[in-house]
C-alpha cells in the first residue's frame, strides 16, 4: 500500500516531487482567491442580522479550518516521521509548523474582529476560543522545540511526538460547541443535507476554503523544498544542483 512512497523517502526525490506540484498550487490558490474574494466581497447578499460584517467569514473559516487541516498533516508527517524513520516527514513537520500557526492565528484575529460587533467583547474564554488559543501555542511548541535542539534527527523525532500528542485538541475545537455552551455558533456547512448558509453565500465560502488549501500546499511545499535544500547542504546532489545554477 505505502510501497509508491518509498522512493519519495529520498530528499531529492521529495524535492523534485515538490518541485513539479509546486506551481499548480500556486496557480488554484490564485485563481481561488480571486474567484472567491470578489463573489464574496462584492457579489454575496448581505447577511439580515449581521450585515456586511458577516463577509469576514470568507477569510475567518477558511483560516480556522485550515488551522486544523494543518495540523493533522503536521501530525500525519509526525506518525510517518516516527514509524518509518523517514526524515522528509521530519522536515514536512517543520515546514507545516509556521504556516499552520499563521492560519491559527489569522483565524482568531479574524474571530475576535468578528465578536467585537456580534458579542460586544473581543473575547471571551469561549471553549471554541480557548481550544483555537492551545492550538496556537502547540504550534508554537512544535517550533520552538524543533529548533531549539541541534540534532536535527533528535529535534524532529522531539517535535513530531509533541506533534502527535497535540492531536487530542482537534476533536475538542471540532466539537466544542456541541459539547458545551458557548457564544460560538454551531456547524454551518458541515452540515450537507442543509447547510445554515444561503447558496449565494455558501459557494463562494466554499471557493475560499478550496484557495486556502491551496495556499496551505504552495507554503508547505516552498519550506519543505528551502527545508531539504538547507539540511542536505553537504550532499552531492544539492551541489550539483547549484552549479547548474551558477552555470545559467
Amino acid at each position: 500500500m505505502w510501497k509508491w512512497l518509498h522512493p519519495y523517502a529520498k530528499p531529492e526525490e521529495a524535492y523534485r516531487l515538490a518541485g513539479l506540484w509546486l506551481p499548480w498550487f500556486v496557480v488554484f490558490s490564485v485563481v481561488s482567491f480571486a474567484v472567491g474574494l470578489a463573489w464574496g466581497l462584492a457579489f454575496a447578499p448581505a447577511d439580515y442580522q449581521q450585515g456586511d460584517a458577516f463577509r469576514i467569514i470568507y477569510i475567518h473559516v477558511p483560516s480556522a479550518i485550515m488551522s486544523m487541516g494543518a495540523y493533522s498533516s503536521m501530525a500525519v508527517a509526525a506518525f510517518i516521521g516516527l514509524v518509518w524513520q523517514i526524515k522528509t516527514a521530519d522536515m514536512a513537520v517543520a515546514a507545516i509548523a509556521p504556516v499552520g500557526a499563521v492560519f491559527t492565528f489569522i483565524a482568531l484575529f479574524t474571530g475576535a474582529a468578528w465578536g467585537k460587533p456580534m458579542w460586544g467583547t473581543w473575547w471571551v474564554w469561549d471553549a471554541r476560543l480557548t481550544s483555537e488559543l492551545i492550538l496556537l501555542f502547540l504550534y508554537l511548541g512544535v517550533i520552538a522545540l524543533y529548533n531549539a535542539i541541534s540534532d536535527k534527527v533528535l529535534a524532529g523525532r522531539a517535535a513530531g511526538i509533541l506533534a502527535l500528542v497535540g492531536v487530542i485538541n482537534l476533536p475538542i475545537i471540532h466539537y466544542s460547541v456541541e459539547w458545551w455552551n458557548t457564544l460560538h455558533q454551531g456547524a454551518t456547512i458541515t452540515k450537507f443535507a442543509k447547510p445554515s448558509i444561503s447558496n449565494d453565500m455558501l459557494w463562494p465560502l466554499l471557493i475560499m476554503i478550496f484557495a486556502f488549501i491551496c495556499f496551505l500546499g504552495a507554503l508547505t511545499l516552498m519550506r519543505l523544498r528551502n527545508e531539504l535544500i538547507r539540511r542536505e547542504s553537504h550532499r552531492p546532489w544539492v551541489l550539483t544542483m547549484a552549479e547548474e545554477q551558477d552555470e545559467i
